[in-house]
C-alpha cells in the first residue's frame, strides 16, 4: 500500500499566516492584555509618527545655525529617531517615541555655540557628558528615588499641566493664538488661511473622535494636509500645503556630523562648560519624569500608588538616547510628548514604538513628502491631545485647598513656561507648603534632596 504523503505544495492561506504572526506579537508585547489590538497598536504609531514628524525638519534647520550640515542632520534625527524608539519599545514595552527635543536644540543652537561662540563639536561632547552623567544616576536607582518622592496628585497634576501645554502649542503653531504685549497671549488673524485650517480642523477631529472613527487623529493631519494645497501661503503665489517635487529621495550622508563631538573641549574649559552640562543634565531628567507621569497615567501602565512598574528600564533608555544621540551627530533625544497622541488613538504597548520607528525609517527615503506636511495641520491633532490629556485633572481632590494651589500653579507655569519648569516649581511649592501647614512628616527624604537640587538649578542661572 502506498503510503500517504501531506500535500505540501500549498501553503498556508494568508488568513492563517497573519494570524500566527499575530500571535506572536502579542505574545511578544501582551497588548490583549492591555485591551489592544494588532491594527490599533499599527496605527498609534502612524499616529505618533504623524504629530512629531515634524523634528525631521526643524531639528536640521535648527542645528545648521550652527554650521552644522542640514542634510546630514535630516539623516542623524531620523535614525536617532529610529534607534531610540525601538530601543524603548522592547526594551520597556511602553508606547513611548523618541526623537532629537526640539528645546534643547534651540539652546545649544541659539546661546552655547551663537551666544558664547563654542563650537558645535565641543558643544555636542558637552551632549556626551550630561547624558553619560544621566545614565549614572539612572543605572544607580537614585532616578527611581527622584520619582518615587512626587506623590501620586501631582503625577496626576503634571499630566493634566502637559496636556494643556500640548493644546496651548497646537494653537499657537497655528497662530490661532499670538504673542501679545499687553496681555499672555491674544487671538489670531481669524481670516488667516492657518488660523481657518487648525480650527476647521479641530472641529473635524472632535468630530471623528466622538464618532469612534478608526486613525481620527491622522485623517484630520491629512485632510488638513490636502485642504493646505488649495489655501493661499504667506507669500503671493505659494499655498498652505506645497506640492512635492518628488515623492521619493535616498537619504544624506551623516559622515559630516557623525562621530564628530569634540570630548577634550568640556574637560580643558570645565569652568564654562559644567554650569552647561548640568543644565541640559537637569533639562533632560526634568523633561522626561513629565512624560513618563503623563503619557503613562493615560496609558494605564501606573500601578495603584501612580508608578510605573518598568520605569529603570525606560530611565536608562532615555538616559543613553543622550550619550547616543551626540555620538551620531544631534543634540539630546528625548521621549515625546506626542507619545500622547498614540496612546489617545489606543496604543497601549512597545509595538507602537516599533511602529513609529518603522514610519522614521521609511521617512528617509520620502523626506520631500514630509517636508510638505504645514504646522497647522498637526494643529487640531495637539489640540485633541490635550484635551484627552486634560481629563486627568478629574482624579484630582481639587476640594483640597493645598492640593487645588499646587495644581493651579503647576499648570499655569507648564503652558506659559515649560513642561519641566512647571514639574520643578510645581514640586518646590508643594514641598514648601507640606512643611510649613505641619505635614512635613509626609514628605519623603529624596523629596528634600529633589527640593535642593531644583534650587540649585534656578539659582544658578
Amino acid at each position: 500500500m502506498t503510503p500517504v504523503k501531506a500535500d505540501i505544495s500549498h501553503p498556508a492561506p494568508p488568513q492563517a499566516t497573519r494570524s500566527r504572526v499575530s500571535a506572536l506579537l502579542d505574545r511578544t508585547f501582551r497588548f490583549t492584555e492591555r485591551g489592544s489590538t494588532l491594527s490599533r497598536e499599527l496605527l498609534a504609531g502612524v499616529t505618533t509618527f504623524s504629530t512629531m514628524s515634524y523634528v525631521l525638519v526643524v531639528n536640521p534647520l535648527v542645528l545648521s545655525a550652527t554650521g552644522m550640515d542640514r542634510g546630514a542632520l535630516i539623516t542623524a534625527t531620523a535614525v536617532i529617531a529610529v534607534l531610540f524608539t525601538l530601543a524603548m519599545g522592547l526594551r520597556t514595552n511602553y508606547p513611548l517615541a523618541m526623537a532629537p527635543g526640539m528645546g534643547v536644540n534651540a539652546y545649544v543652537a541659539a546661546q552655547v555655540c551663537q551666544a558664547m561662540h563654542i563650537p558645535w563639536q565641543a558643544a555636542l561632547g558637552m551632549v556626551f557628558y550630561s547624558g553619560l552623567l544621566f545614565l549614572i544616576l539612572s543605572l544607580s536607582g537614585i532616578r527611581r528615588l527622584i520619582m518615587d518622592a512626587f506623590p501620586l496628585s501631582f503625577k496626576k497634576t503634571v499630566g493634566s499641566g502637559i496636556g494643556l501645554f500640548i493644546a496651548f502649542l497646537g494653537l499657537r503653531n497655528a497662530g490661532v493664538v499670538v504673542p501679545s504685549p499687553r496681555s499672555v497671549a491674544a487671538l489670531g488673524n481669524l481670516h488667516a488661511p492657518t488660523v481657518l485650517l487648525a480650527l476647521v480642523g479641530t472641529v473635524l477631529t472632535v468630530c471623528l473622535v466622538v464618532r469612534r472613527t478608526p486613525g481620527a487623529l491622522v485623517l484630520s493631519i491629512a485632510a488638513a494636509t490636502v485642504a493646505g494645497l488649495f489655501l493661499p501661503g504667506s507669500t503671493p503665489g505659494t499655498h498652505l500645503t506645497a506640492a512635492p517635487q518628488h515623492l521619493f529621495s535616498a537619504p544624506y550622508s551623516m559622515a559630516p556630523v557623525a562621530l564628530k563631538l569634540d570630548l577634550a573641549y568640556p574637560l580643558h574649559h570645565a569652568l564654562q562648560c559644567l554650569p552647561i552640562i548640568l543644565a541640559l543634565l537637569f533639562t533632560d531628567l526634568f523633561s522626561a519624569m513629565a512624560v513618563l507621569f503623563g503619557v503613562g497615567a493615560r496609558a494605564g501602565l501606573m500601578d495603584t500608588e501612580g508608578n510605573l512598574p518598568n520605569l529603570r528600564a525606560a530611565l536608562s533608555v532615555d538616559a543613553a538616547a543622550a550619550s547616543g544621540a551626540a555620538l551620531l551627530g544631534s543634540t539630546t533625544a528625548i521621549i515625546y510628548l506626542e507619545s500622547a497622541a498614540g496612546v489617545e488613538a489606543g496604543g497601549r504597548t512597545g509595538l507602537v514604538s516599533v511602529s513609529t520607528a518603522a514610519c522614521f525609517l521609511l521617512a528617509l527615503f520620502v523626506t520631500p513628502l514630509i517636508a510638505v506636511v504645514p504646522a497647522a495641520a498637526t494643529s487640531s491633532a495637539l489640540i485633541m491631545v490635550g484635551i484627552f490629556m486634560m481629563q486627568g485633572l478629574a482624579e484630582v481632590d481639587l476640594r483640597d485647598v493645598l492640593t487645588a494651589s499646587v495644581a493651579l500653579f503647576t499648570l499655569l507655569m507648564m503652558t506659559l513656561t515649560s513642561a519641566s519648569d512647571g514639574l520643578a516649581l510645581g514640586f518646590i511649592l508643594h514641598v514648601l507648603a507640606m512643611s510649613f501647614t505641619g505635614q512635613w512628616r509626609k514628605i519623603k527624604p529624596a523629596a528634600w534632596v529633589l527640593l535642593v537640587l531644583f534650587a540649585l538649578h534656578y539659582l544658578a542661572r
